[in-house]
């Protein structure tokens, strides 16, 4: 699917609609010592292994996008969870 790189939405800051700049979002880095990660460690640490269980199979064929979209006069981001799509094109 296609999408347009600049749309007009309403802007929670500026309380008005504004030209904003849409962009896919993509997850950054896991930190290695959040608390979760170390948790997670821990259990799998050992005999008895996985706490829950290891996913062998995907049952879906896509993922929902993730939208951010950033205000052009006040850089103001919000995101917004998107459609089931293959493939977003921007």
């Amino acid at each position: 699917m296609k999408m347009q790189k600049e749309m007009r939405k309403f802007c929670p800051r500026c309380k008005t609609h504004t030209v904003q700049a849409v962009a896919l979002y993509k997850k950054g880095k896991d930190r290695k010592v959040a608390e979760g990660a170390r948790r997670h460690a821990e259990d799998k640490k050992g005999y008895g292994g996985q706490k829950f269980p290891e996913l062998k199979r995907t049952a879906k064929t896509t993922k929902k996008m993730t939208l951010r979209y950033t205000c052009k006069t006040c850089q103001y981001k919000t995101m917004k969870q998107g459609m089931r799509i293959r493939k977003l094109e921007i």
